[in-house]
């Protein structure tokens, strides 16, 4: 029979990848993440949009050249006004009369504004009203950032408490610790890449949040049905049962993030860098971002911390001791573990202590072993003599 791929192992949840094993690799790995994250922004800082550090923006009709030459004459145009103002971005917008070009400044006066837009009016040779100019103030980004924050304290207490319902305490903890990883990681990448941030930048922070809630959910409710009364078995410890619980649903979260990926791809690849759709690539970035770390997040480092915090309940404690005690003494074949053929414990071949280790349900704690019954006995009668017989007497 041909060996089954990877694919299909993964599928059917038999790969064997041990996740929950290596934590203390994705721990690490998570750790230098949210360091560099930390670095990108005390020395990068993010690059803000006029919604947030306020300024002036212009809007001038794409048929008077080519990006780059609206650029340079709106530096010269600039330069007029004082000297002090400098072009922040410029990018080609699509709209309902016409592509146009939005070319964002630095703050400007009322008079500043208008002496640019003059000049911008001569050097292409448009009319004045062609040209539409306006002032943004920050104080306009600071309530949408005031808002995003209450909304995210919001949802981040209504999810803790929807997780402590649901599963239990020590499940929310891990699934807020690895929303929280998230936006961290998602936001040091923006800020590495310098998008600028808009107000569909906070937006898509929001909407990976329960993406990425989705995916944990997902694995959590896996995890609770493998380790549903795992105290009274001798099979797994918690840490096994749980890993087994990620193998299972490792395919179907994979299946579900590629599927949501796809789009928010083609909106960052083909919307923002082949067409050149300038206001999609800020919301394209942080969604299909966000979205991949929300799949890495939720397997790699969500169902590791939930058994570090686990195994640090007595009751789990006292069962993984007892299973792995287990284990040794059948290693050492002191133990004979349930269902043992005869001939693999009398033989002359050795017992292989995995295969060992594997086999059997132990039974319960004050259970009755139970013995061999003499041949022929039924009821817990000996078998023989001591009992009436038919039409017979006693003697």
């Amino acid at each position: 029979m041909a060996k089954s791929g990877l694919a299909n192992r993964l599928y059917r949840g038999e790969a064997g990848l041990d996740i929950v094993g290596r934590r203390k690799v994705w721990f690490t790995v998570a750790g230098v993440l949210v360091l560099l994250a930390i670095l990108s922004f005390a020395l990068r800082g993010f690059s803000l949009g006029i919604e947030f550090s306020g300024g002036n923006s212009f809007q001038v009709p794409a048929s008077v050249g080519t990006l780059e030459q609206t650029e340079d004459k709106v530096r010269d145009a600039l330069a007029g006004p004082g000297g002090g103002a400098e072009l922040v971005t410029a990018q080609e917008v699509g709209g309902p009369s016409g592509d146009f070009y939005e070319l964002r400044t630095s703050t400007l006066d009322a008079g500043e504004s208008e002496a640019v837009k003059l000049a911008l009016a001569e050097d292409f040779g448009l009319n004045p009203d062609q040209i539409s100019a306006n002032q943004v103030s920050e104080a306009w980004g600071s309530q949408v950032t005031s808002r995003a924050l209450l909304g995210l304290v919001i949802f981040v207490a209504l999810v803790t408490l929807y997780l402590i319902l649901r599963f239990e305490w020590r499940m929310a903890a891990a699934a807020v610790a690895s929303l929280f990883l998230n936006l961290i990681i998602t936001a040091g990448i923006y800020s590495a890449v310098g998008f600028e941030v808009t107000p569909s930048t906070v937006i898509g922070f929001l909407t990976i949040l329960g993406f990425a809630l989705y995916d944990v959910v997902v694995v959590f409710d896996k995890v609770q049905e493998n380790t549903r009364g795992i105290t009274a078995s001798n099979n797994q410890t918690y840490g096994e049962a749980a890993n087994l619980a990620v193998n299972q649903s490792l395919m179907r979260s994979l299946n579900t993030s590629v599927v949501a990926l796809l789009p928010v791809g083609g909106l960052l690849f083909i919307g923002a860098g082949l067409l050149g759709a300038g206001t999609l690539k800020d919301l394209g970035l942080v969604l299909f971002v966000g979205m991949a770390v929300a799949f890495l997040t939720s397997i790699s480092l969500a169902t590791p911390l939930l058994v570090l915090l686990k195994n640090q309940e007595p009751r789990i404690q006292a069962h993984n001791k007892r299973i792995l005690a287990r284990r040794g003494a059948i290693a050492r074949g002191e133990v004979t573990p349930k269902g043992t053929p005869k001939a693999a414990t009398e033989g002359d071949e050795p017992v292989d202590p995995e295969q060992a280790a594997l086999a059997g349900v132990a039974p319960k704690v004050g259970a009755r072993p139970a013995g061999k019954r003499p041949t022929g006995a039924r009821g817990g009668r000996p078998a023989g003599g001591g009992g009436s017989r038919p039409g017979g007497k006693r003697r």
